[in-house]
C-alpha cells in the first residue's frame, strides 16, 4: 500500500516540473479561462465537458511527456546530436499537433457569432468587467511569464 502512495508522490513531484514550464502554465492558464467562459457563458452537454477536459490533458499531458523528454535528453549530452534534436522535435511536434486539434475543438464547441455578442455585451455593459477579465489576464500572464526557473 505504501508503494502505491509512493507512485502519487512521484507524479505529483513530476507535475511540479512540468508547471516549472513555461508552456506547461500556458496551456494550464488556458485551460482555466475556456473553463470560466464555457460555465459562464455556455450551457455544456457531459459529453461537451469530457471532449473538452480530454482536450485539455491530452495537450497538457503531452507537455509533460514534453519535458521529461527533454530533461532525459539533456542528461544524455548537452552537446550537439542530430538523434537527439531530432527526437526533442518530434516530442514539441506532438505538444504542438495536439494543441491546434484543441484550437479546433474550441471551435466546434464555441464558435456562435450570437453568443460573441453577447458576451461582447456583457463586458460592455459592465466596466468592471472589463477591468476584471484584464486583472485576470495580467495575472496568468504573470504565472505564464514571471516564474524564473533554473534549468
Amino acid at each position: 500500500m505504501r508503494a502505491f502512495f509512493k507512485g502519487f508522490a512521484y507524479a505529483g513531484r513530476g507535475l511540479a516540473l512540468a508547471f516549472r514550464e513555461r508552456n506547461f502554465r500556458f496551456h494550464l492558464c488556458a485551460a482555466g479561462f475556456v473553463s470560466w467562459f464555457a460555465v459562464r457563458f455556455y450551457e455544456l452537454t457531459r459529453a461537451e465537458w469530457a471532449i473538452l477536459l480530454l482536450t485539455f490533458g491530452a495537450v497538457m499531458g503531452l507537455e509533460a511527456v514534453n519535458t521529461a523528454l527533454e530533461h532525459l535528453a539533456d542528461r544524455v549530452t548537452r552537446e550537439r546530436d542530430e538523434h537527439i534534436r531530432r527526437c526533442k522535435d518530434c516530442a514539441a511536434g506532438a505538444v504542438l499537433v495536439a494543441a491546434i486539434f484543441a484550437v479546433g475543438v474550441g471551435a466546434a464547441l464555441f464558435w456562435d457569432l450570437e453568443r460573441f455578442a453577447a458576451i461582447a455585451e456583457h463586458f460592455t455593459s459592465e466596466p468592471w468587467r472589463i477591468l476584471a477579465l484584464a486583472a485576470a489576464l495580467a495575472v496568468a500572464a504573470a504565472v505564464v511569464f514571471g516564474i524564473k526557473t533554473k534549468k
